[in-house]
């Protein structure tokens, strides 16, 4: 049996190797490696005398900020694996996942002290810390995890699936370091770089930005939310040479630069979310920015294959290739490998890619075999090897680079005592790529109004449909499907 490679701890030999270099400017203020890991050093002693332990698992509720960062490293000093929530989520769902992770702690700061009471209220095991007393709290000197095993699991995150609840999916270290390897690999690296994350750091894309900074020493400038002209003026004065964006967050910087340009030195947008329109690549290419067009997912820590932008309109619509230290294949209805042009299920191999479901060995071995990961996506390859991905796992709906599952819309709307039967699919919008819009069947008494409300009440914002439809009965086939196309013939009819 082969052994799992040991390394040292990411962040402390960081620090060791560039403490002087520049790691994370936030709010007008610039922390070198050597002070980020002083002060990670600080909250990581004062999480263990607060009681976390090695090996346990601690729910981390927290918005984008310097802190947060602070905290996430510290976890990975002491080696706690940090189950990163979702801070656009409702306390029913957010509760859910801290009792399916069973997490011991849940770290998170008085702006969502109302949601983590609501979250704890039935969770008695639960221990709740506030950043804000943490800080202040007692320390004793942290027993450091100075090697790490990279199958290791370093963070969980949830995703949620086409049936069923959410599940969390198990990101080791060895996932964010050949993340890490892989992108550089393909972007190249250089002494200059400096990435700019206006995404969350509780997704996958905001979270990956972090563990490149530490793995390449490269600074990574941290806004708390996205403002495309607040983004545009950092680049100037940080000098960021790479950005993370959705289509939306493009479309809102060109539209803003107007008739300027993005400095010489800034050298990528790497787009996730989908594939980019032709009409935004004009712009793109008119203003000299590079975009490089991106597939990935929680599954596989951030992106696995990306489109060079010089392939940008012969391949438009492609995602690309993957990554150098990943693998891709098409598999057809009959279980083989399909021929260029056939569509199948996408699946995805590499160290990049997770070991399973948190709690969920069913699920594991029935997604994942002889390390392939079955991703429920359709696609074809083209006769040169570009992905095309013809469908997002089978229904899923991207309104703004967030990822919305219409069955777990569908639930939430069946548990409505008025509600028989519920189908959901999604609408192109302007501003988002794609919204949810939901048809009803049900009491003939009820309104559109109180099932949006009744939506509200358990569902994130941005999952609450944008439409609702009242129908006498929902479309589906003899296996009782939900037959999605009928519903988009429903949504025409009716007007849109």
């Amino acid at each position: 049996m082969i052994e799992a490679q040991a390394m040292p701890n990411f962040l402390q030999k960081r620090a060791f190797l560039t403490p002087e270099r520049p790691a994370i400017h936030f709010s007008g203020v610039t922390y070198s490696f050597s002070e980020v890991y002083k002060r990670v050093h600080t909250i990581a002693g004062q999480l263990q005398a607060a009681g976390v332990k090695k090996g346990e698992y601690a729910g981390v509720l927290l918005r984008n900020h310097v802190d947060t960062v602070f905290i996430l490293l510290a976890l990975q000093l002491i080696d706690v694996k940090a189950v990163i929530l979702n801070n656009r989520l409702t306390s029913e769902e957010l509760r859910w996942q801290m009792a399916d992770s069973r997490s011991a702690y849940l770290l998170t700061e008085s702006a969502f002290e109302e949601i983590s009471e609501k979250i704890t209220y039935t969770l008695s095991a639960v221990s709740v810390i506030l950043k804000e007393n943490l800080f202040e709290a007692a320390y004793s000197e942290p027993e450091m995890a100075e090697e790490i095993n990279l199958d290791e699991v370093c963070t969980v995150m949830y995703t949620s699936g086409t049936t069923g609840n959410p599940k969390g999916v198990l990101q080791t270290y060895g996932n964010h370091w050949w993340s890490a390897i892989g992108s550089a690999l393909n972007l190249g690296l250089n002494e200059n770089d400096c990435w700019l994350c206006s995404v969350p750091i509780f997704h996958i894309s905001g979270y990956s930005i972090l563990m490149r900074s530490i793995i390449y020493g490269m600074k990574m400038v941290l806004c708390e939310s996205f403002n495309e002209k607040k983004v545009i003026d950092m680049i100037s004065s940080e000098k960021v040479t790479i950005m993370s964006v959705v289509s939306t967050m493009l479309s809102r910087i060109v539209e803003e630069l107007q008739n300027e340009k993005l400095p010489d030195y800034f050298r990528c947008m790497l787009l996730g979310g989908g594939p980019a329109a032709r009409s935004l690549l004009e712009v793109c290419k008119k203003k000299d920015i590079p975009v490089y067009q991106t597939y990935g997912m929680t599954e596989t820590s951030s992106q696995i294959v990306t489109l060079a932008p010089e392939y940008s309109f012969s391949k438009l619509g492609s995602a690309g290739k993957p990554l150098f230290p990943s693998q891709l294949k098409i598999v057809g209805g009959n279980g083989e490998n399909a021929h260029p042009g056939e569509a199948g299920e996408i699946f995805v191999k590499g160290p990049n890619v997770t070991k399973g479901y948190l709690n969920r060995e069913d699920e594991t071995l029935k997604k994942i075999r002889d390390g392939w990961l079955s991703t429920g996506d359709i696609g074809y390859l083209d006769s040169e090897g570009f992905l095309y991905v013809l469908d997002r796992r089978s229904d899923l709906i991207i309104s703004g680079g967030e990822n919305i599952y219409p069955a777990e819309i569908e639930g939430v709307l069946i548990s409505h005592p008025y509600i028989t039967d519920a189908g959901v699919i999604g609408m192109k919008d302007d501003d988002w790529g794609e919204v949810p819009v939901a048809f009803v069947a049900g009491d003939k008494n009820m309104d559109a109004e109180e099932v949006r409300q009744y939506c509200l009440s358990k569902l994130a914002k941005y999952k609450v449909p944008k439409r609702i439809i009242m129908v006498d009965e929902i479309p589906r086939n003899a296996s009782k499907k939900v037959l999605r196309r009928k519903l988009r013939e429903l949504l025409e009819e009716s007007g849109k």
